[in-house]
C-alpha cells in the first residue's frame, strides 16, 4: 500500500465529531507512518480493554480490527488487558457510577479476552500486557503529579459527568481517576498510536496527549472508532438491548443475525468489522449505487465476512447454506437438536421445556402472532395438547425436532 492508501484503510471508520480534529489526527497519522516508512521503524499501536465482564460481542471486536490492520501493515501491536482500570471502571459512556470489581473478578475475566482477540489479532504479532505491571506501582506522589495537569472542569465538561451534575447525582472522585491512568499507561507503552471508541475521545485526545507531553514523550494519535449499531440499525450494540451479536455463539446464527441487519447499517458493518480495505468497500458502495450488486446480495457478502473472521471460511459457508436453506428456500436446518415431549403437555408447556419461549407471556404472545409452526402449519392454540411429532418452529430462525 502506498501511504495514502494505509491511511485511508486506518482511518476508515473513525469519527471525531469536529472536522477539524479528524484532519490534524489524519494529517499526525500520515508523518508519523512516512517518518516509519523512511527510518525502518515500526510504529506501537495499542488498545486497552478492561475486562468488566467476559461476554463480548461484535462491537466490542472493532478496536480489535482496528489493530489487526496496523498489524498487517507490519506495526508493532499491543493488546492492553486493564486489570488495573478495571478497578474503578470507565465512567466514560455511563450515566452513573459503575459498580467496583474485585482483583479476583477482573483476573478471572482477564483470562478470556486475550483468547477472544486471537478471533481477530495474529497471535504470534501481539504483546499481551497488564496495566496492573505499572499502576500498582504509582506512588501518592506521582499521582499527585499526573493530576496536577487537569482541571476540575475539564471533567465537568464531559457530557456524562455534565449530566449527573446538573441532576444532583454523585460524582464520585475516584472515577476522574480513571482518565490520568490510561494516560499514564499510553506514557509507559510509549505508544505512536492508540485505538478507541468514540466514548474515548477525552481519555485519549485529551488526557493521554496532555500528561505524555507533560512527562516529556511525543503525544500519541488517537484512532477514534464509531460505534456499532445494534441488529435493530438504531441504538448501540448491546447486550442489555437485546440486538448484540455475540462472539461465544456458533456461526449459523451470527450469520443470521448479520442477515437480519436494517440494510440502512450495513455501511457501519463494512466499515467497522469486516477485513475489507477503503477501496474495497468504495468499489462495494459504487456497485450498489449502480444497480450491478443487490443490496441483499451486498449483505450476504458481509454476513460471510464477518462470520469468516470468526469461525473460519468452511463454517462460514454451511452458515450461509444454511441461511438459504431455512430463509430462501423455506427448510428447516440440518441437524436439529431433539426434545421428548411428555405426554399431554400443552402447546405452552412445549415452548417452555423447549426453551423456545422464556416465559408464559412471551409463548402466548408468539402464539397471538402466528409465530409457532409445528411442520408448517401455525399452532393458535397455546392450551391444547400437543398435536404429535415434528419439527417446531418458533420465528424465522429457531427450530427443534420433537419427539413423544
Amino acid at each position: 500500500m502506498t501511504i495514502d492508501e494505509q491511511v485511508a484503510t486506518l482511518m476508515q471508520g473513525t469519527e471525531y465529531g469536529d472536522q477539524t480534529l479528524q484532519d490534524a489526527m489524519q494529517a499526525e497519522l500520515r508523518l508519523r507512518l512516512q517518518e516509519a516508512e523512511n527510518t525502518g521503524r515500526k510504529l506501537r499501536v495499542y488498545a486497552g480493554f478492561d475486562p468488566r465482564s467476559t461476554d463480548l460481542h461484535l462491537g466490542h471486536t472493532i478496536p480489535m480490527r482496528k489493530l489487526r490492520q496496523f498489524q498487517d501493515l507490519g506495526h508493532e501491536v499491543v493488546f492492553l488487558i486493564g486489570t488495573y482500570t478495571s478497578l474503578i471502571g470507565d465512567p466514560s459512556d455511563q450515566d452513573k457510577l459503575r459498580p467496583q470489581l474485585t482483583p479476583q473478578q477482573v483476573e478471572e475475566n482477564g483470562r478470556t479476552y486475550a483468547e477472544q482477540a486471537f478471533r481477530v489479532l495474529d497471535r504470534t504479532r501481539t504483546q499481551v500486557r497488564y496495566n496492573s505491571e505499572w499502576l500498582s506501582t504509582v506512588t501518592v506522589a506521582e499521582l499527585i503529579s499526573f493530576a496536577s495537569n487537569f482541571t476540575v472542569q475539564q471533567f465537568l465538561t464531559r457530557e456524562n459527568f455534565r449530566e449527573r451534575w446538573d441532576k444532583g447525582d454523585a460524582i464520585y472522585l475516584h472515577e476522574t481517576f480513571y482518565s490520568i491512568m490510561q494516560a499514564y499507561d499510553a506514557f509507559k507503552l510509549q505508544a505512536d498510536v492508540q485505538v478507541g471508541g468514540t466514548d474515548q475521545l477525552f481519555n485519549i485526545l485529551t488526557a493521554a496527549r496532555k500528561l505524555m507531553a507533560a512527562l516529556g514523550a511525543k503525544p500519541n494519535i488517537g484512532v477514534i472508532m464509531g460505534i456499532l449499531p445494534g441488529t435493530d440499525g438504531e441504538l448501540k450494540m448491546s447486550k442489555s438491548l437485546g440486538n448484540h451479536i455475540p462472539l461465544n455463539t456458533d456461526a449459523a446464527d451470527m450469520f443470521g443475525k448479520v442477515m437480519s441487519v436494517p440494510d440502512k447499517a450495513m455501511d457501519a458493518f463494512m466499515r467497522l468489522v469486516t477485513r475489507w480495505t477503503a477501496s474495497q468497500i468504495a468499489a462495494k458502495e459504487r456497485a450498489v449505487a449502480a444497480g450491478s450488486l443487490h443490496p441483499r446480495d451486498a449483505k450476504e457478502e458481509i454476513a460471510l465476512e464477518i462470520t469468516e473472521i470468526f469461525y473460519g471460511i468452511e463454517a462460514a459457508k454451511a452458515a450461509q447454506q444454511q441461511f438459504a436453506r431455512v430463509f430462501q428456500q423455506g427448510d428447516a436446518p440440518e441437524d436439529l437438536p431433539t426434545h421428548k415431549a411428555i405426554a399431554q403437555q400443552t402447546v405452552l408447556d412445549v415452548l417452555l421445556s423447549t426453551g423456545l419461549a422464556k416465559s408464559k407471556s412471551e409463548g402466548r404472545r408468539l402464539i397471538e402472532q402466528n409465530g409457532v409452526k409445528l411442520d408448517g402449519t401455525v399452532l393458535s392454540d397455546p392450551n391444547q395438547t400437543f398435536p404429535g411429532p415434528g419439527v417446531l418452529q418458533v420465528g424465522k430462525r429457531r427450530f427443534v425436532k420433537i419427539e413423544l
